[in-house]
């Protein structure tokens, strides 16, 4: 089942529950679809990866404006955008452990040859296109700080 038709069933489910914070989650998703769609000028579908990074950027939007929100004390406006990230995150393929990234970047650093954090940019070149949809960008570049230093 498409991301598009799996989107559609969960909406209705949301309407009959009435589960305000998943349905605008679903809405949002499939508004930043459709404007990818329209943006690119086609009228083709999304790949799967084009979707996989949709989902991310909408799971990071949410969470930035969480912790901005946590920052100045507003917990009431930051448990909605963690719920969010919540449904949004459903969509997204599992990811990895913290172990299973330090492993997989690990040889990725073999291959590369990085000995420093000079060759940090060379790693998550690789990590990030390896991992895409795995991992988010942050996890990744943690890791890779780490087992450079």
């Amino acid at each position: 089942m498409s991301l598009q038709q799996e989107l559609m069933v969960k909406m209705k489910e949301a309407m009959k529950s009435k589960d305000r914070v998943a349905l605008e989650s679903l809405r949002a998703i499939k508004s930043e679809i459709l404007l990818a769609q329209t943006k690119g000028g086609t009228s083709e579908g999304l790949t799967q990866d084009d979707e996989i990074k949709l989902l991310q950027k909408l799971v990071k939007q949410r969470k930035d404006s969480a912790s901005i929100y946590k920052e100045q004390g507003r917990d009431d406006l930051a448990e909605p955008e963690l719920a969010q990230v919540k449904i949004i995150a459903q969509f997204l393929p599992e990811q990895l452990s913290e172990k299973e990234l330090k492993a997989i970047i690990s040889k990725i650093m073999e291959t590369v040859g990085a000995t420093s954090m000079k060759d940090m940019g060379k790693v998550m070149g690789v990590a990030s296109k390896q991992l895409a949809g795995k991992a988010d960008g942050k996890s990744i570049s943690t890791v890779v700080k780490q087992l450079l230093e």
